[in-house]
């Protein structure tokens, strides 16, 4: 009898009768209660890496766990098909980007069929796809109905490498998200969802998501970055048509505004370039500012640089008037582009102040040192704290609270400004100058403007391009698509040549799993009526701004829709670690990349499935190590030694009798019911590592028993059979055929999570630990339920204890019960 794990035969059988039974294949059955796993949609860049491999093992755990426990689970797989790296590809390539990303697909599609995953393949989806995109240019559609699609000239982000614009969350301490090149400011037309009509509620509700990760609501929260204070105007000097707009969080400082500063994009920075004396430095400095980048500009240790723009404005609380500067430190897509500057109590401008010159004036002083007077000094540092206003006019002697709320009350009577709440949180720019992404679905005529193209004549198709050149928008040059017919008046028109953010395709594609083939809406309500929410969504950390802020969007838009009823689409969210080697990132350039092909030609997906488990919590980052590798194909090894050994238990039928079992029976299925009661437990808090850690325990165990004597066979069919069960989720291949061999028909398709029996379970003696001043003395073993008195009894008649205790009095005795008994003496 051959003992041999052909393992590339076994997983290639499963797999083949996984497809042709479509075992994971499911539909909406409203009598049994559902489970919705996903895992993030990978971009199909070529191959499968082990980051995709940890992500998409670790929810398939959870699916296959869940599936036992009878759920109706639904695990959908799908491609963040669009994007730029498949047409940069296709430019360096000079093969067509649509031709690059299937093949592509088709690639990682079969390693994923190779490593077992249990997706239900009827629900594929590809955003590069006709059916796909069609529904992102409804969303855009309806969104333009409702005033949440507009278009307007203003600012972006700019990447030179990319050639396109970035949204405010793709841009990362001044760099591009994709490539790490700096970004710069430059003025387009864009379109724009006004994700800000929402900014409250995204707030608001991630104190809803009790099973999120703290930290990426923290992150979500700095992002949205909701601010409360006052909205003030300065008029500008000798100039009635222009006033200064300015939020401060911090209006109790006014009276010590000695300077205003207005970003280099201001637009009155531009009206002002006019001027014959002070316009040529103006000019000179926003045109260097706009080359530096915003990262450059705004680091702390930048040099504070600006230039005077001639102006002065008015205070409009004590009519003082001060001069305009423009700066680098101040940014246009924060606040209004402009701010008051109170260098005595702001150290940026503090630092302004001191190189140009500037008075520093004192109108905050702490509490202890509140009586009123001038201090004034161009030394010291700034100070920022709340306190007591001094040099403030009739606000003199207030606190700043108290000044805050009277200062807000005053300016609203006088018209000059209000109590204002404003978001760090901007409109999300979608408008892509690239090829390879949606089309927005708007044309252009002369007679009737902007028109959005009619919902009966969607898809608007992509164009094939056999031949892409970096540097403008491809779909200009493509005269068929551009020149079209107005659907109000029928004159000629012009398509839009800007294609849609792909974080766009990203932001829904979990709705439409739940009804792929749906040619009438993106998805019917119902459908996500039961499906929804996600009950676990497994993905990187670095997705917490860009992807999770707008799919928490997309679900409001779609609730308001009436698609949905819910908020919050993902209940709980876990981000997994990285896999790391040698303790550095994997990546090409180090030359560290580990193939998970290869791995499952050596060791078979079990093993790999396995090991990229066990080897680290699933939010902690693994270091690759080739030797646990190893261990995990030893152990699945050992496991198949033991079944083909035992397979002739098959026949037998009953469970083993507990009342009749003698050594060495009795602790092994102690030992498996402590076993069941710990994997479940684990995989419930996604403790992947640890569960697997018990199983290779329970294994050790049998060996042990086999070692002291043949154990009873009802007792070995059971143990196998229930590891089998237990060892399912991480290498499901393996069990399939183990369950097979012992004789169980149907698959594990049919099988249900076994359930542990607590008086199984149940030691009959434990271990109790004994110290002396927090210092262990003894051990003794004990039933469970003994009682704290008699604990207290064995451990003080210990001899150890004893010689311990001898010449010292007893001052305290702690108890746990059936653990621990700690003397306390001196």
């Amino acid at each position: 009898m051959s003992q041999y794990y052909n393992y590339d035969q076994i997983e290639r059988k499963w797999q083949e009768r996984w497809a042709e039974q479509s075992v994971f294949s499911v539909s909406t059955e409203a009598e049994r209660p559902k489970y919705y796993v996903l895992e993030m949609l990978p971009y199909p860049s070529g191959a499968l890496h082990l980051g995709h491999v940890r992500n998409y093992s670790l929810g398939d755990s959870v699916a296959r766990f869940k599936r036992l426990q009878g759920y109706n689970v639904l695990h959908p797989i799908g491609w963040d098909a669009f994007g730029l790296p498949a047409e940069n590809a296709a430019i360096k390539n000079q093969i067509p980007a649509e031709k690059w990303t299937l093949d592509n697909i088709e690639r990682m599609k079969v390693q994923c069929k190779r490593l077992g995953f249990s997706y239900d393949w009827d629900r594929e989806i590809a955003t590069c796809l006709p059916d796909y995109y069609h529904w992102n240019q409804w969303f855009f559609l309806k969104m333009f109905e409702k005033g949440l699609a507009y278009k307007k000239i203003g600012l972006v982000n700019w990447c030179p490498s990319c050639q396109t614009v970035l949204a405010n969350e793709q841009v990362v301490d001044g760099r591009c998200w994709r490539d790490d090149s700096e970004v710069i400011q430059k003025e387009l037309e864009q379109w724009y969802f006004r994700i800000t009509d929402y900014a409250e509620q995204l707030l608001s509700g991630l104190d809803s998501l009790e099973d999120w990760p703290e930290k990426v609501k923290t992150m979500q929260r700095n992002w949205i970055g909701k601010s409360t204070g006052a909205r003030i105007r300065f008029q500008v000097e000798s100039d009635e048509d222009s006033s200064i707009e300015i939020f401060t969080t911090r209006v109790d400082t006014i009276y010590g505004a000695t300077f205003m500063v207005l970003a280099p994009e201001h637009p009155l920075v531009k009206k002002w370039s006019n001027d014959p004396e002070y316009g040529p430095a103006l000019s000179t400095f926003a045109a260097e500012m706009q080359r530096e980048g915003t990262l450059k500009r705004t680091s702390e240790e930048a040099e504070k640089k600006g230039v005077f723009t001639g102006r002065y404005a008015i205070n409009p609380f004590n009519q003082e008037r001060i001069p305009v500067w423009v700066a680098n430190f101040v940014l246009m897509e924060y606040g209004t582009g402009a701010i008051m500057a109170v260098p005595a109590h702001d150290e940026r401008d503090h630092e302004f102040a001191l190189k140009y010159g500037i008075p520093i004036r004192t109108v905050i002083q702490p509490v202890a040192q509140g009586e009123e007077g001038v201090v004034e000094t161009t030394e010291g540092e700034a100070f920022t704290d709340y306190g007591v206003l001094v040099n403030s006019g009739q606000f003199s002697g207030l606190t700043s609270e108290e000044a805050q709320q009277q200062m807000c009350d005053l300016a609203e009577k006088k018209g000059f400004g209000e109590a204002a709440v404003t978001f760090r949180l901007k409109d999300w720019g979608v408008s892509r100058q690239r090829y390879w992404g949606t089309p927005i679905p708007i044309i252009y005529c002369p007679e009737c403007g902007t028109v959005p193209v009619p919902e009966q004549d969607l898809p608007v198709l992509l164009p094939r391009l056999e031949a892409l050149q970096l540097g403008g928008s491809p779909l200009a040059e493509v005269s068929e698509f551009v020149n079209v017919e107005c659907p109000r008046c029928g004159g000629p028109g012009r398509r839009e040549t800007d294609t849609m953010d792909t974080f766009v395709d990203s932001s829904w594609y979990f709705y439409r799993y739940t009804d792929p083939r749906n040619e009438k809406l993106p998805f019917e309500p119902e459908n996500a009526r039961y499906w929804f929410p996600v009950d676990i969504y497994i993905g990187g950390v670095e997705h917490a701004v860009l992807h999770l802020i707008y799919m928490r969007f997309f679900a409001r838009v779609m609730r308001d829709l009436g698609l949905t009823t819910l908020d919050e689409p993902v209940n709980a969210l876990f981000t997994q670690g990285m896999v790391l080697k040698g303790g550095a990132k994997m990546s090409k350039s180090l030359g560290n990349v580990v193939s998970p092909d290869e791995i499952v030609q050596e060791y078979g997906a079990d093993a790999l499935r396995l090991f990229i488990q066990f080897c680290a919590p699933p939010d902690g980052d693994l270091d690759w190590s080739d030797q646990g590798l190893e261990g995990c194909h030893r152990f699945l090894n050992r496991f198949w030694r033991l079944i083909q050994s035992y397979k002739t238990t098959s026949d037998l039928n009953g469970r083993p009798d507990s009342s009749q079992l003698s050594e060495p029976g009795r602790p092994l299925l102690r030992k498996l019911h402590q076993t069941i009661a710990k994997v479940t437990e684990d995989l419930e808090r996604f403790h992947q590592n640890t569960a697997i850690a018990a199983i290779m325990e329970l294994l050790n165990a049998v060996y042990s028993c086999i070692d002291k004597g043949e154990p009873d066979l009802h007792v070995m069919r059971e143990v196998l059979s229930t590891m089998t069960l237990l060892l399912s989720p991480f290498a499901p291949h393996i069990a399939e055929e183990a369950w097979e061999r012992l004789g169980h028909e149907g698959g594990l398709a049919t099988a249900e999570w076994p359930r542990f029996d607590p008086e199984l379970a149940r030691e009959e003696k434990v271990e109790i630990v004994v110290q002396v001043n927090g210092r262990i003395r003894s051990r003794f073993m004990a039933p469970p339920s003994i009682s704290r008195e008699e604990m207290e009894r064995v451990a003080r008649a210990d001899e150890r204890v004893e010689a311990n205790l001898r010449g010292r009095t007893v001052r305290k005795v702690i108890v746990i019960p059936g653990k621990l008994v700690n003397i306390v003496a001196s």
